[in-house]
């Protein structure tokens, strides 16, 4: 009998044998019987769920329809290039605005909010410049100015319509006529759109350090009026000022990022294959590690707190102090590391709670993962199988944000009329430009023009664009959630042939990786298809229930927002019960080649035949891996932060120039945290697999020499005592 193979002696298989005609509940199932004949996953197996692969593929075709025909109406420089009162691109090459990438808008005091100038909706004319203004100027000051000298009018013409040459015409037909602007104040330009060039000077708002000036009709105006009139845009530049700088951060410090997400890499490898000699101990000092790690942390805290609160001027809230770019800032502040303070303790004394009253499922779950790791060191391609997933997310993704783009431009330019005078009956009116003025429009309503409004239609394709968003986004989630089936039923393909081989590693079949992905693909996309559905359609409601309480927040109904809640918490748990029913379903249908309904009651009856052990595995080998993202993404980040504030004297004189150290160093922890959860979900996937391996093999075989287990003794012997904890 092969060495691999795991026999009991007399005694114990009469127990193991009478503890199985002992099966917990007759509700989930008979436990399956001994088949001499089975060796792991079925190769001899059909397709799966064909009617829901034939939808899945109609679904992939209609797809890519969907963006051919959003490519052919879409046009993304609706997007990228601001547009004129004439439906006219800024900055288009080829077209005579090819130099002027800059919208200025004639009368600023029309607009009421920021939003409304980037939806190209404020009501006044709007045209294409070359640079924004940098003086004050009013129209009259230039006609007086113009009588001396012609240079004022050469400079006020280039913010006038194209063609205007009269600059003697009088001051209320210009104005009506919206010829030129009744005036200029100085601007710079922020999503390629001229704004006020707004200045604080002693906590005083100023443009061009003044805070009156005069418009075309004499009349004084403040800096406040142009304030309340783009409200907002100060905070809009100083967000354009941070995102500049952020940019320059991350070309002066790309390749030491670079740097630090390979270092993240090497020591995830270093980890995992360590988990294969030490997982007791290199997961009792990742523990460990953290507790002194958070312990230090909130000494730390507690410490810089205590000197803060005696200081004078400490005691200020966040709030009151508002958003600043400069994070520093905060960290003279009391309250931030109170709020520190409280948020370490509290995780803190999660991990030591969990520690207490799961010490003993924690030590059962390590030596679980200790099973694991030579698992993963027989397969050691599929640490690298999340490369393929990342791939096809990334190609999934794009996909999406291009359609999206290009289903958001989807539409011909609309006109309207701009009405002078407020009483105007045609006012918001579409128009047509072209025959405009032999309408008698100008006529009823003098000064009234028609100029282009936003993007729209009303075609068949048009009017239905919201459906189509939306079908673009419920395709997306299954596209995803597909693409995670698809790894999760391969990762477990493999694992499955490794734990059901008798001679470990002779049996294992010659390149188990490929072997389970095409099977994965050959037989069962149907199957994977129809869970990524149902796991879509939940999220999808979940995202519709956020998007209704978006628009809930300022109503007053107290019930509706309670129920809304309500469905949020619910459409929450169901989406992490389908998840758990889908992993395992994805398991069973990599081992058996069934279809997904029947895997999904097949797995379910087995957990709850087992439900004891689930309790071991549902939290505590997460929890114990989740420890170990962290202390890598901690460690890293650690080294990152000492290496950006110039506190390793080694390498200082390497360290660049940065506006802000943190935008480099959050950019390494994330990225080092997403390097490390893509190495440690094959090492859950694989606990998760030989679990529900250990499972069946327990049912089937009762450690006789006729019916011996595939299970190794050690992992016996874990299981076992789960029984009793």
């Amino acid at each position: 009998m092969p060495s691999n193979l795991y026999t009991l002696d007399n005694s114990t298989v009469h127990s193991e044998m009478a503890r199985k005609s002992d099966v917990p509940s007759p509700y989930y199932g008979e436990p399956r019987k001994f088949d001499p004949t089975f060796r792991g996953p079925i190769s001899n197996r059909s397709c799966t769920d064909v009617f829901c692969c034939v939808i899945f593929i109609i679904v992939i075709l209609g797809y890519i329809a969907l963006g051919t025909v959003a490519w052919l109406h879409g046009d993304p420089r609706k997007v990228i290039y601001p547009t004129d009162s004439y439906g006219q691109f800024c900055g288009q090459k080829g077209t005579p605005n090819a130099k002027k990438s800059i919208l200025f808008y004639f009368n600023i005091l029309k607009c009421a909010n920021p939003a409304v100038l980037i939806n190209l909706q404020c009501p006044t004319t709007q045209m294409c410049v070359s640079k924004c203004p940098d003086r004050f100027a009013t129209y009259t000051d230039m006609q007086l100015q113009y009588q001396i000298t012609a240079a004022p009018w050469e400079y006020y013409r280039q913010f006038c319509k194209p063609g205007f040459n009269n600059p003697t015409k009088p001051v209320a037909q210009v104005l009506r006529d919206e010829d030129c602007p009744s005036m200029i104040v100085p601007s710079r330009p922020f999503l390629q759109r001229c704004f006020p060039d707004f200045i604080t000077l002693n906590g005083t708002l100023t443009v061009a350090k003044r805070t009156h000036f005069k418009d075309a009709l004499d009349k004084a105006r403040s800096v406040t009026e142009l304030r309340d009139a783009a409200n907002g845009i100060t905070g809009l530049v100083d967000a354009k000022e941070v995102g500049m700088k952020i940019v320059e951060d991350y070309a002066a410090s790309w390749n030491w990022i670079l740097i630090g997400l390979v270092i993240a890499l090497v020591v995830s490898l270093i980890f995992i294959l360590l988990l294969r000699f030490t997982a007791g101990f290199l997961l009792w000092f990742t523990i460990i590690a953290v507790i002194l790690v958070i312990a230090y942390g909130i000494w730390h805290c507690y410490l810089e707190f205590s000197l803060l609160r005696q200081q004078p001027g400490a005691d200020v809230t966040i709030v009151d102090i508002g958003f600043q770019t400069d994070v520093t800032v905060y960290l003279h502040l009391s309250q931030t590391w109170l709020i520190f303070l409280i948020a370490l303790c509290t995780i803190e004394a999660s991990i030591l709670i969990i520690l207490i009253f799961l010490r003993k499922r924690v030590r059962i779950a390590i030596a679980l993962l200790r099973e694991g790791s030579k698992a993963v060191s027989y397969i050691m391609s599929t640490l690298f199988y999340p490369i393929t997933t990342f791939l096809l997310l990334a190609i999934c993704i794009s996909y999406f944000s291009v359609t999206s783009v290009f289903l958001a431009s989807s539409g011909d330019a609309i006109y309207k009329v701009m009405a002078a005078e407020p009483n105007c009956m045609y006012a918001n009116k579409t128009c047509d430009p072209e025959t405009f003025n032999k309408t008698n429009v100008s006529k009823t309503c003098p000064g009234a023009q028609c100029t282009f409004a936003f993007y729209g239609g009303e075609t068949p394709y048009h009017r239905y664009l919201f459906i189509l968003q939306l079908s673009n986004l419920l395709i997306f989630l299954w596209l995803v959630n597909f693409i995670i089936a698809l790894g999760q039923c391969t990762l477990a393909g493999a694992f499955a042939s490794y734990y059901w081989a008798r001679r470990k590693p002779q049996d294992i079949p010659t390149c188990p990786l490929f072997s389970s992905f095409s099977r994965a693909i050959r037989y069962h996309t149907g199957s994977l298809a129809f869970g990524a559905l149902i796991l879509a359609l939940v999220q999808m409601a979940r995202i519709i229930l956020e998007y209704l309480d978006s628009k809930l927040k300022g109503a007053n109904n107290v019930v509706a927002r309670f129920l809304l809640c309500c469905l949020k918490c619910c459409f929450w748990c169901l989406e992490r019960f389908i998840k758990f029913m889908n992993r395992n379903a994805y398991i069973m249908i990599a081992i058996y080649g069934k279809c997904f309904c029947t895997s999904a009651r097949d797995s379910f009856c087995l957990l709850m035949r087992n439900v004891v052990r689930v309790a071991v595995l549902d939290r505590v080998t997460d929890f114990l891996l989740f420890l170990g993202k962290v202390l890598i993404a901690g460690s890293v980040g650690v080294i990152a932060f000492f290496f950006f504030t110039h506190k390793i004297p080694i390498v200082q004189e390497d360290v660049p120039t940065l506006h802000y150290y943190w935008v480099p160093l959050l950019t390494v922890i994330f990225g080092s945290y997403l390097i490390a959860h893509g190495f440690f979900s094959v090492y859950a996937m694989c606990v998760d697999t030989l679990f529900l391996c250990f499972c069946e093999d327990l049912e089937r075989n009762d450690g006789s020499p006729e019916k011996p287990f595939l299970m190794s003794a050690e992992l016996h012997s874990i299981l076992r005592k789960t029984e009793h904890h």
